[in-house]
């Protein structure tokens, strides 16, 4: 079946927005204030004067008609944010205020104690609270959801009727045992943006400004505007942290490990950014729970907020038409629903068009030999993400996670044969499915349990149709892994937090070929299961200078029965108010990785399929890094430069991507990466201006190989952005120039190149491609279609300038003629998306 036939989930969506909606208006009953208040003229005998505008658009649960006429006003006011005013004659003045003042203190729900530098996030305006828990903000309507979020504590949602409207409402947080870190550095590069205490960044999606070039947050997009973070093919499913391979980063969404990153096979991310609410990056230091990610970590969150008032919104742009649903289910549980789907169906836009491009240069896809020509070319996608979150009682929380993404290429090869045309279609798809069940219990002010059970399942599968041989070939590829995490956290005092817990993970990885002219059939499937136990102790001064978290994780690989040690550390010291000085340093491992056995291999566009470790000429991957920082924040200033050093041991030279001589070769190594990640941003005013700059030294090591020492395939030298965003009221402006060296490549000899139809190289990369310089812009504008119910319009150029940016240079012979193929990054592309909140 293909994904042509797989309309079924927008219209799951719309069926559930529909039903949702008609559930949650029967649930609340309420009805327009208008009617309301004659109701009660009928009653009390009082007469409201008011303006017709001030409450056309207002809906309320009727007041209970046992209360007397002064408790009605006052319900009438809490509930709509109006004024009502006797006068002496049994009149009532009703006058509309512009905007609704709400106040409030919070204090830890067990200690009773004030929260200070809590975030407190409207729809336009922002507080932080004091050090007596005190807050103030503005907010438009009586409806306006209001989140209060501070990483000790779990997040708060709430509206205009949770306060008092005549005093201070005291609001008591829960405390969240999970984590002791905090935010060091608010607004890091641009808003929304946070380097925590242990070392990771933190993108909130709540309380996002713009980046240059993205006209809608992609998620996987975002995470490229740190330094030391580069794509060295412009794709998402190629994003390499400090000089690794895209296979060493662990990308989770909501705890659930993904094998799969992108839409049109690595374009744009698959992650549908109105259901995740944060990401969390790690280079460095990670948590002792975690496991995987040799090179990095990308978490991606949904929010953990019970909603109590149903919202949604309906977007569309040049690539997609998209929804999202948040409704409540009862009064302890609500659910999350979201759905993209690419509308190449029924419009092609240039998007599409250089998209598409992009994805099938020198591949099958684009070009046929032999007199064969290809047409309908097709290509489709769709994801659909559930969360349900159950508040069970005051210490039990339940979350259901759920995602399903699709991609899928079609495309038919002609060719005459003996005077008939003859067409037979040929294939790629790319699916992912995962769930996952979580439940936390907090048992007291000291202790808390999480149980994490998730399910991932992943499938890489092409048709290749050989008209002339009359032949196909079926390759394909699947992950399955199934986990089960148990995690204790015991707060020992106000400082220390001891975090232990058990992880067992199975995963089992397919490949099969299979070819039916000549009969051949090659499946292999193999399972690795692993034991780990994981302990640490967080650590922060009661002053908040100073944070320490050391740990350890032991892992136990039953089919190897190998044991691995893996301590992990993380240290932040705040000195002379505005200075920190940070140390990180891990040790993981993996094993799982992605190789490419032939490059033409799943029709040259998505030829990397995963494989399991089997301690011999796949060995474990084994990694350790350490990382020294300095910063300086303070009146608009940052300043952040970082040093590291990392190897990364038993890497593949098939999962390293080569091109040139030992592109055939089957042996392991490993690679070093010393380098230098640089940060100076500056706000003033509605301006902010940044400058990133990362530095590395990356180099491989294979030992059977002729050269034992040559750059990495991934050894971006020298890479800088520059870039400012505007915001001023509704509007938002970014533009952005990125500029990096080369790529290494290995260039075939100036005399005698080919000789017995074999290219005849240089050194391995010892070339450079060009350097690599692109400018982006972007714009948003916010709009207020009517009550309840506001607008984003955005646009985008990518590559504003359409330079000609090479991302791929390699060479074979054919009949001893030397042939070079080049790949070229995207050219210009222009984006547009418009998106309706109700």
């Amino acid at each position: 079946m293909t994904i042509k036939n797989r309309q079924y989930p927008i219209s799951v969506f719309l069926f559930f927005l529909f039903i949702l909606g008609i559930n949650a208006q029967n649930k609340t009953e309420k009805q327009p204030l208008f009617g309301i208040l004659e109701t009660i003229q009928n009653q009390y005998h009082y007469q409201f004067n008011y303006a017709k505008d001030s409450v056309d658009d207002l809906y309320i649960i009727p007041p209970s008609k046992d209360l007397t006429f002064n408790q009605t006003l006052a319900y009438l006011e809490k509930a709509t944010g109006l004024t009502f005013v006797i006068d002496n004659e049994n009149f009532v003045l009703v006058t509309k205020t512009k905007r609704l003042l709400i106040c409030g203190y919070l204090k830890d729900k067990d200690s009773n104690t004030p929260i200070a530098f809590v975030t407190i996030q409207g729809q336009e305006n922002t507080a932080i609270s004091d050090e007596n828990g005190f807050f103030q903000l503005l907010v438009n309507t009586i409806s306006e959801v209001v989140t209060i979020r501070h990483l000790g504590y779990k997040t708060a949602a709430l509206t205009y009727s949770d306060f008092d409207s005549k005093t201070c409402t005291t609001i008591h947080l829960t405390p969240n045992f999970q984590s002791l870190s905090e935010v060091m550095i608010s607004n890091y590069i641009i808003n929304g943006i946070n380097k925590l205490s242990d070392g990771s960044f933190q993108i909130d999606f709540s309380n996002f400004d713009i980046l240059p070039g993205v006209v809608d947050t992609d998620v996987l997009q975002s995470v490229q505007a740190f330094p030391g973070i580069q794509s060295s093919n412009e794709t998402v499913s190629n994003l390499n942290i400090r000089g690794g391979s895209h296979d060493q980063n662990l990308i989770l969404w909501d705890h659930i490990k993904m094998y799969q990153s992108g839409h049109f096979f690595g374009l744009i991310s698959m992650y549908n950014p109105q259901i995740t609410q944060r990401v969390t990056l790690r280079k460095n230091g990670s948590d002792v729970s975690q496991t995987d990610g040799v090179s990095g970590t990308i978490s991606m969150e949904t929010d953990n907020v019970v909603n109590t008032i149903f919202n949604g919104s309906l977007g569309a742009n040049f690539i997609d038409i998209n929804g999202f649903v948040d409704t409540p289910v009862g009064k302890k549980s609500s659910v999350q629903i979201a759905a993209r789907k690419s509308i190449s169906d029924f419009i092609k836009t240039p998007t599409y068009h250089e998209f598409f491009e992009r994805i099938s240069q020198n591949t099958e896809v684009e070009t046929n030999g032999n007199s064969i020509i290809n047409s309908d070319k097709a290509f489709d996608f769709y994801d659909t993400s559930l969360r349900w979150n159950y508040q069970i009682s005051d210490k039990d929380e339940l979350r259901l996670n759920f995602i399903n993404v699709g991609n899928e290429l079609l495309f038919n090869e002609n060719a005459m044969i003996n005077n008939n045309e003859v067409s037979r279609r040929s294939s790629l798809s790319q699916n992912s499915i995962a769930g996952g069940i979580f439940y936390n219990r907090t048992w007291n002010h000291q202790w808390k349990t999480t149980l994490e059970v998730y399910e991932t399942d992943y499938t890489l599968k092409s048709i290749n149709a050989n008209i002339l041989d009359s032949q196909r070939f079926l390759q394909k590829n699947s992950v399955s892994e199934t986990s089960l995490k148990a995690i204790a956290n015991y707060r020992i005092n106000k400082t220390l937090q001891l975090q232990s817990g058990y992880h067992f993970v199975e995963t089992q990885v397919t490949n099969l070929d299979d070819v039916d002219n000549p009969l051949y059939h090659l499946f292999v499937s193999e399972v690795i299961r692993t034991h780990s136990g994981f302990s640490e102790i967080k650590y922060i001064s009661l002053n908040k200078k100073t944070h320490f978290n050391a740990g350890v994780r032991f892992n136990y690989l039953n089919k190897f029965k190998r044991q691995l040690w893996e301590p992990r550390i993380s240290f932040n010291q705040r000195f002379l108010n505005y200075f920190t000085v940070e140390v990180l340093g891990e040790l993981k491992h993996q094993y799982t990785s992605q190789i490419v056995n032939f490059q033409n291999d799943f029709l040259g566009i998505e030829k990397y399929r995963w494989q399991l470790s089997n301690n011999k000429d796949i060995p474990i991957i084994t990694s350790k890094q350490i990382s020294v920082g300095f910063s300086y924040n303070h009146q608009g200033w940052l300043s952040s430069i970082e040093g590291y050093y990392k190897k990364v041991d038993g890497i593949t030279t098939q999962s390293q991507g080569f091109q040139n001589q030992y592109k055939l070769n089957k042996t392991n190594g490993f690679y070093e990466v010393n380098g230098i990640d640089l940060l100076l941003r500056k706000r003033i005013n509605a301006f902010n201006i940044w400058l990133s700059y990362a530095f590395m030294n990356n180099t491989y090591a294979f030992n059977d190989l002729t050269e034992k020492q040559f750059p990495s395939n991934y050894d971006i030298t020298h890479a800088l952005t520059l870039g400012t965003t505007y915001a001023r009221k509704k509007l938002k402006i970014a533009t952005g120039i990125n500029w990096q060296t080369g790529k290494p490549t290995t260039l075939p000899l100036a005399s005698n190149s080919v000789i017995n139809n074999e290219v005849q190289y240089k050194s391995a990369n010892s070339g450079r491609l060009k350097n690599y310089m692109r400018v982006d812009v972007s714009a948003l504008y916010n709009l207020k279609l009517c009550h309840h119910i506001n607008a984003k319009i955005g646009v985008a150029l990518w590559n504003v300038l359409n330079t000609k940016n090479t991302i791929n240079s390699f060479y074979d012979a054919n009949e001893n003629m030397l042939i070079h193929t080049t790949q070229n990054a995207l050219g210009v592309t222009p984006n547009m998306f418009i998106r309706v909140s109700f």
